[in-house]
């Protein structure tokens, strides 16, 4: 199961993704609780179960207990604040902007793993949600705790191919019936 059962399931004509999933995880070179902290909030985030079941697995092999349960807290905590965050940027009235939250978020603070994977999870389930606000936050933060371009690049294209891969065979999966 895993990797290669998700690209032996895409079809034809989504051969640019198989080949795109081998590259971004097969090949990435980002750290082991990096890369598949990604992988892991990312397949949760893409609410397919399919490469949430494929993907899973092999994410927890690879990560510690804490970083497993702190990738899938960041897409827990994410999928609320992209929402959220969202909502708040795209209304008209930016002064909801000015309202508190008044949402729980304690999780941010103290994810029990290293705040730069914490943060990275976070961004690049923002890029699965689309949610501008949250993700120009979360680059800045990592930014500035010195990590490059070419490593935040990194995790949005890990969240592109999987949501890619996930609407993809979700698609299949409904056509086939």
């Amino acid at each position: 199961m895993s990797l290669d059962t998700l690209k032996s399931a895409l079809p034809d004509y989504a051969k640019d993704l198989k080949l795109n999933l081998g590259s971004v995880i097969g090949n990435s070179e980002l750290p082991a609780q990096q890369l598949w902290g990604t992988v892991l909030a990312t397949a949760i985030a893409a609410r397919s179960p399919i490469v949430l079941r494929e993907l899973e697995p092999e994410a927890k092999a690879n990560l510690s207990p804490e970083a497993y349960t702190a990738a899938k807290s960041a897409a827990a905590i994410m999928a609320m604040n992209n929402v959220f965050y969202r909502t708040r940027h795209l209304l008209s009235d930016h002064e909801y902007g000015n309202l508190r939250a008044g949402l729980r978020m304690n999780v941010i603070g103290n994810p029990g793993v290293d705040k730069v994977d914490f943060e990275l999870w976070s961004f690049a389930v923002s890029a699965v949600n689309g949610c501008g606000m949250c993700l120009d936050s979360h680059e800045q933060v990592l930014r500035k705790a010195g990590i490059e371009r070419d490593t935040v690049q990194e995790a949005f294209k890990i969240a592109a191919v999987i949501q890619a891969v996930a609407t993809t065979l979700d698609a299949e999966a409904v056509l086939s019936e």
